[in-house]
């Protein structure tokens, strides 16, 4: 498969780039920025074409890997799927709900295959234990920290525009939500939100399988204090979701393996678009309450 990257920021350098060039069934074509000079640094560094025109890249692959914003992914993950193209994407899907489905839609109207890369869902020791939680019945609550120290350290994503536009709910809130939905099905409603220190919010779910969940989300945690903790309470025990000592690259190439044999078989994979849209839903639904609050 063909793929091209859209992006050329710390995640596309640091994760994207190198899984794209290590993984032995994708051919690496080229670079798309919306720097140009940052392109060409990138795609020189691994030895592919910097292309100053997005439609030029996507005639020449089969998919595209998106590293870019929300809003940016959204607007060109619907134009790649109407030429045709696969989609390897980044969480979260979009900014807004009706991005959201509109790339959810696109996908599906053009039958290509998508895969949106949440983190846990493809690390080896974490995608195992979600699913052997998943077949477990009994789930009584859930409690979620996804702590980060992104704007209270050095952290490369520090200047990220979007990141302190959104804050940690739309950032580290999915990766919570990619957890919790699989294990303990969809979230009925946000039952509370709350706003904690800094860009902190704390929300309470209620879910289709009967139990709830609550989630502390937060970008402004102190070094010392991050870390994420997933823990499960119900009739089989209590289990905590495993660290993994994996970095970025090995579950992103995963995630590529994903979009291959989506794109081979023809099924939708379960962290597709359609996926991501309802990952949207939820924050958007969280943001909304938060909102209230704060009038």
């Amino acid at each position: 498969m063909r793929i091209g990257l859209l992006g050329t920021g710390p995640w596309a350098q640091m994760a994207h780039a190198p899984a794209l060039e290590e993984h032995g069934d994708l051919d690496f074509v080229g670079v798309w920025g919306r720097r140009p000079d940052a392109a060409k640094d990138l795609a020189g560094r691994h030895g592919v074409r910097a292309y100053d025109d997005v439609d030029a890249l996507l005639a020449d692959v089969d998919a595209v890997a998106v590293a870019l914003p929300p809003r940016v992914q959204a607007e060109l993950a619907v134009r790649a799927a109407r030429a045709g193209r696969h989609l390897l994407l980044d969480k979260p899907l979009a900014a807004t709900v009706d991005e959201a489905r509109a790339v959810a839609d696109a996908a599906r109207e053009a039958r290509v295959a998508s895969v949106v890369f949440f983190t846990s869902r493809f690390q080896t020791e974490t995608e195992t234990w979600i699913a052997e939680q998943a077949a477990e019945d009994g789930w009584f609550t859930a409690r979620a920290q996804w702590l980060g120290s992104v704007f209270t350290s050095d952290s490369p994503f520090a200047a990220s525009a979007w990141r302190r536009e959104k804050g940690a709910l739309w950032d580290v809130g999915p990766h919570a939500l990619s957890v919790l939905l699989p294990v303990l099905g969809d979230a009925l409603r946000v039952a509370a939100a709350a706003h904690g220190p800094g860009d902190t919010v704390q929300l309470v779910l209620d879910h289709a399988g009967g139990a709830s969940s609550t989630l502390t989300l937060s970008l402004t945690a102190p070094p010392a204090a991050a870390g994420a903790d997933v823990e499960l309470r119900g009739a089989a025990g209590v289990t905590r979701l495993p660290r993994s000592p994996e970095g970025a690259v090995p579950p992103l190439m995963r995630a590529a393996d994903a979009l291959l044999s989506s794109a081979a078989t023809g099924r939708p994979h379960p962290c597709d678009a359609t996926f991501g849209l309802r990952v949207t839903e939820i924050l958007a639904e969280a943001e909304g309450l938060l909102g209230e609050r704060e009038g």
